[in-house]
């Protein structure tokens, strides 16, 4: 038995737009194929797997969360480090990056307009060739 690997995560929004924006301008991920849900939403892909889905939780009464809750911080295995630091300094983002103590793992740490922590994984090996 395994639960294997993490298919994706689900953000409950009423900036919906906002989030789409992020997701595709900053991170890279692309707005892409959804099922005919009968309520509004989005899917981002990575690699061609959708990994962020979006609600649009704004027709409704449902209170905007102000962050992930008891959820810290989303990560992805990620490559360019380098050209994602780039790319989030030209479009005059904040985060912070770092490295995991004994080097191996390079990190970027950014939220997304609803408040929820995106951690970028690099392996430095791969990085510095």
């Amino acid at each position: 038995m395994s639960v294997g690997m993490l298919d994706h995560f689900n953000i409950r929004t009423r900036k919906l737009s906002e989030t789409i924006h992020f997701y595709e301008e900053f991170l890279g991920l692309t707005n892409g194929d959804r099922p005919n849900f009968a309520f509004p939403g989005a899917w981002l892909y990575s690699e061609g797997k959708p990994v962020v889905h979006l609600v649009d939780i704004s027709p409704t009464s449902e209170q905007q969360k102000p962050d992930s809750g008891v959820v810290h911080h989303i990560a992805f295995a990620s490559r360019d480090f380098k050209g994602m630091k780039q790319r989030l300094q030209s479009k005059g983002f904040a985060f912070e990056a770092r490295e995991v103590p004994g080097g191996d793992i390079w990190q970027i740490f950014v939220r997304d307009p609803n408040g929820v922590m995106i951690e970028l994984n690099y392996e430095a090996a791969a990085e510095r060739n």
